[in-house]
């Protein structure tokens, strides 16, 4: 079943259990995220289901019955901070960011860690995104490492 918080006209909705309606909300997603992440492999429902399976989660944040914002995360154990929710993406509908949307749903990620009793609460953010931490500065989440990476396949 999904779990919904805030008002009437925007609700955000856990939609990583397989139901009915959680397909729809799922498929509703798909071109928000895919604005964010481009390169999610073609059949979007399938390779977020294996997602989920591998033990990511995802909330989308609903006014009325339009997704507005996406948040996907997971909870995990690590030998530096012991449990830490991560937060893998947190998107919101360009002409709808500075209007509460992404701040609502980091706030409602931010509890979900608190609820699980998670130490650390962290996200990561691309080099040449400015404006988004600027954002994640204003909502307490100050840079705490430097993260490396190299691609190995493809």
């Amino acid at each position: 079943m999904a779990a919904e918080t805030g008002s009437q006209a925007r609700r955000i909705v856990e939609i990583t259990q397989d139901t009915e309606a959680n397909r729809r909300w799922l498929l509703a997603a798909e071109a928000l995220h895919r604005e964010f992440r481009p390169n999610i492999p073609a059949g979007y429902a399938d390779y977020m289901r294996r997602m989920f399976a591998e033990g990511a989660e995802m909330a989308v944040l609903l006014e009325g019955d339009a997704v507005c914002g996406i948040a996907v995360y997971r909870c995990y154990h690590t030998t530096l901070s012991g449990l830490r929710l991560y937060l893998d993406d947190l998107v919101t509908l360009e002409a709808k960011r500075s209007h509460g949307l992404g701040g609502e749903l980091l706030e409602w990620c931010e509890a979900k860690a608190r609820a699980r009793g998670c130490a650390w609460f962290a996200l990561g953010s691309g080099l040449t995104n400015s404006r988004g931490h600027t954002f994640y500065y204003r909502h307490g989440l100050p840079i705490s490492s430097f993260g490396f990476s190299k691609k190995l396949a493809g």
